[in-house]
């Protein structure tokens, strides 16, 4: 019996070590995969995010950003979809004329902030390091 039991034990253990393994390895494998989807759903609001700002307002980005705004309830952290109902909140309020520019970035620097946070987790950043440059307006300077 004690012969039998010495032989199983190394067994059992390669067993568990391999099932362990396997499990932490496939799961930080699916956790880089949610992370590399949501980078480059986040990067595409964030280009479409422009037609929110400056000379950049369209009609047609708005439009784009807003087919992917309901692709991102699928995926986005709840900040991520908070801070954009507070950006469409704005844009139903003021009903096509421009927001107090403050307000308007404070916004739109919540948006990008909150996909940062749901990617990097932690940030010292807060919305006024988002600054977004009107290329049109800086060469007009």
């Amino acid at each position: 019996m004690k012969e039998w039991l010495i032989a199983l034990v190394p067994l059992i253990s390669a067993a568990l070590g391999a099932s362990l393994a396997f499990l932490f390895t496939s799961r930080a494998k699916r956790d880089e995969s949610i992370l590399r989807f949501k980078e480059e759903k986040y990067a595409k609001l964030l280009v479409k995010l422009q037609g929110f700002v400056g000379s950049t307002t369209s009609t047609q980005l708005k439009k784009e950003f807003f087919e992917e705004q309901y692709q991102c309830w699928l995926y986005a952290s709840d900040d991520v979809v908070k801070s954009i109902n507070d950006l469409i909140r704005l844009v139903i309020e003021n009903r096509g004329s421009d927001p107090i520019p403050e307000v308007g970035r404070k916004v739109v620097g919540e948006v990008v902030l909150a996909m940062r946070r749901d990617l990097l987790k932690k940030t010292k950043l807060d919305y006024t390091a988002f600054c977004y440059t009107d290329v049109h307006d800086a060469k007009k300077r």
